[in-house]
């Protein structure tokens, strides 16, 4: 721990790139499998449609809420509903395709009186479908000015290989992330989105931290033709700790968020939000090591 602490430990981590390698490509291949198969289960926010949230009581419960829907000749099949808890509130959301003012009044009238509850008591919210597919084209289209910009910019203070290198490992933590979120089914929000681009954020800075270490190893140690393989070992063993220490101290307050925002206080939303983080979180350091930089390597070395 102290020759850790120091900067002075000797892991071969391009030696070993292979097995890293393997170990993302095995998670690559299951997130486009699940992708495929499972998709995304998107919000309303981007699909469009309409959703009621009813508080819970003995006479209202997911069977109850689908045969509201069938009453009223809404599919259930692909509708969504789902049971919330709030602390000590549970209510029951219900998500379907858009429809029109009358069946949304109708719906909410019968879902409170099923609920035994005020009508103002069952909420109901409508997003149309352009505005779904509006929002989703936008969220992708700043996804990709954000990396067009990143690359610019670390090729201009770095170079290419440097840029090419970070951009792929970026990219890796994302797949991964929207992975996760594909095999266990939660739902894709907005918040979940701002997630993502925070992600995108952690697993730059960790690279870069590498990066600027390896820069100043090749002016360093170029002279002596030491291999770009030894140079990239030794910045990485250099940076090791405050790579960990950094990935600690952002994990900590992301576990609280899962564990006490959703676990005790009942926030669905903080345990969302939380879960994409938290993968990314740890995605993110571990490609910053066994992704970005052995590709790194792998460039220079054909230079």
């Amino acid at each position: 721990l102290g020759r850790l602490y120091h900067g002075e430990t000797s892991f071969d981590f391009v030696g070993k790139r292979k097995i890293g390698f393997a170990f993302s490509l095995i998670l690559v291949l299951l997130t486009l499998g699940s992708l495929f198969t499972r998709g995304l289960s998107l919000g309303i926010d981007f699909e469009g449609g309409v959703a009621w949230q009813v508080p819970s009581s003995a006479t209202m419960d997911v069977d109850a809420a689908r045969s509201v829907l069938d009453d009223n000749g809404i599919q259930t099949e692909n509708a969504k509903v789902q049971t919330l808890t709030n602390g000590t509130t549970t209510s029951i959301r219900i998500q379907v395709g858009d429809q029109t003012a009358e069946v949304r009044a109708k719906v909410q009238a019968e879902l409170a009186t099923k609920a035994v509850v005020d009508i103002n008591e069952v909420s109901v919210s409508s997003v149309s479908s352009s505005w779904g597919r509006s929002i989703t084209e936008k969220a992708v289209r700043a996804l990709i000015v954000f990396m067009v910009l990143v690359g610019i910019y670390i090729a201009w203070r770095f170079e290419w290989r440097m840029a090419l290198a970070a951009l792929l490992a970026m990219l890796h933590d994302v797949l991964i992330s929207v992975g996760v979120y594909s095999l266990i089914g939660f739902e894709v929000t907005p918040a979940t989105v701002v997630a993502f681009l925070t992600i995108l954020g952690f697993s730059l800075y960790d690279t870069i931290v590498v990066f600027d270490k390896v820069k100043d190893n090749i002016d360093k140690f170029g002279p002596s033709r030491t291999s770009m393989a030894d140079i990239t070992n030794v910045s990485m063993n250099q940076v090791l700790m405050r790579s960990l220490n950094t990935s600690l101290a952002a994990v900590l307050p992301v576990l609280s968020l899962l564990v006490l925002g959703s676990g005790v206080l009942g926030a669905i939303a903080l345990r969302e939000f939380a879960i994409a983080l938290l993968v990314g979180l740890i995605t993110g350091s571990y490609s910053s090591i066994f992704i970005a930089s052995p590709l790194l390597t792998i460039f220079k070395q054909r230079e």
